[in-house]
């Protein structure tokens, strides 16, 4: 289970200082380090000075590097118990254990984030700020996560679809998009050949394409694409890995309402009090 520092590590790394992610990527690869290191050991493993250490753990919401230690010690003294009752070795699969699973997850998420420009996601936000309308397309396993990008920011605006190609009828769907509206591309191979013809429609209507996609397409992908967001997508045996896609649809949705906020509220507020008329909530 992750621990409380590196949930805010990963909340926070598009936000730090290219010296402070230095840091952060450390941890992320074993965050044991601050039980065991000073801030000054930890400072000279990631190449950065003692200063820019203590500022990394402040922007992290930490008084100092000794609040992260007491907490690391007392997350770990709560789960010591628990641990002596378990004799069972630690659960493996395709000759990989559970910590070398999460591990390499965190090795993609800590990449993927690290090669974001931070100018690009409050790009992206403006870009979907003045959408008339945001349309979601996926394939095979991405479908399944289109719709949880529809589902998401459709709590944040109005105007938010999926393109499903219902019953193959996808001319009826694409007729209701147009220019200045948004497209984001989910894709992961394979990739059906009904894609090309797809994106040629989008870009003939003048939709704006975004494209978070996998590194070995990235370069494709820019093609078409107004803005591209590559994935790391390591993973052990033949079922890719989504983790780092679902993520960076989590990042959009938080730029868009860091630059948004009023907004969603209202539109939060609107879509409880219309779940509380129809008595939908607990």
């Amino acid at each position: 289970m992750a621990s409380r520092l590196i949930l805010r590590i990963q909340e926070k790394f598009t936000r730090l200082t290219s010296s402070e992610q230095k840091i952060a990527s450390v941890l992320l690869e074993n965050q044991g380090l601050v039980e065991t290191h000073t801030a000054t050991e930890l400072a000279a493993l990631a190449g950065v000075s003692k200063a820019t250490t203590a500022r990394f753990f402040r922007s992290l919401g930490y008084a100092d590097f000794e609040e992260v230690r007491i907490q690391a010690r007392d997350e770990r003294n709560s789960r010591a118990p628990y641990a002596r009752f378990d004799p069972k070795p630690e659960a493996a699969s395709l000759g990989r254990t559970l910590s070398e699973h999460l591990e390499l997850e965190q090795r993609n998420l800590a990449r993927t984030f690290e090669e974001i420009r931070s100018d690009l996601l409050p790009e992206i936000a403006s870009v979907l700020e003045t959408a008339p309308s945001i349309w979601f397309l996926g394939f095979g396993d991405e479908y399944g996560i289109a719709r949880l990008g529809r589902t998401m920011f459709t709590r944040l605006r109005h105007g938010v679809h999926q393109i499903e190609g219902s019953g193959q009828d996808w001319a009826a769907e694409l007729s209701m998009t147009g220019p200045r509206d948004v497209l984001i591309l989910l894709t992961f191979e394979p990739r059906p050949r009904l894609l090309p013809v797809l994106l040629k429609h989008a870009r003939t209507t003048r939709m704006r394409v975004i494209t978070i996609t996998d590194h070995a397409y990235a370069a494709q992908a820019q093609r078409f694409s107004d803005f591209v967001l590559p994935c790391h997508i390591a993973s052990y045996g033949i079922l890719p890995t989504h983790a780092t896609m679902i993520s960076m649809l989590r990042l959009l949705a938080l730029s868009y309402l860091g630059q948004n906020p009023d907004a969603v509220s209202q539109r939060i507020a609107t879509l409880d009090a219309i779940n509380e008329e129809l008595d939908l909530s607990e």
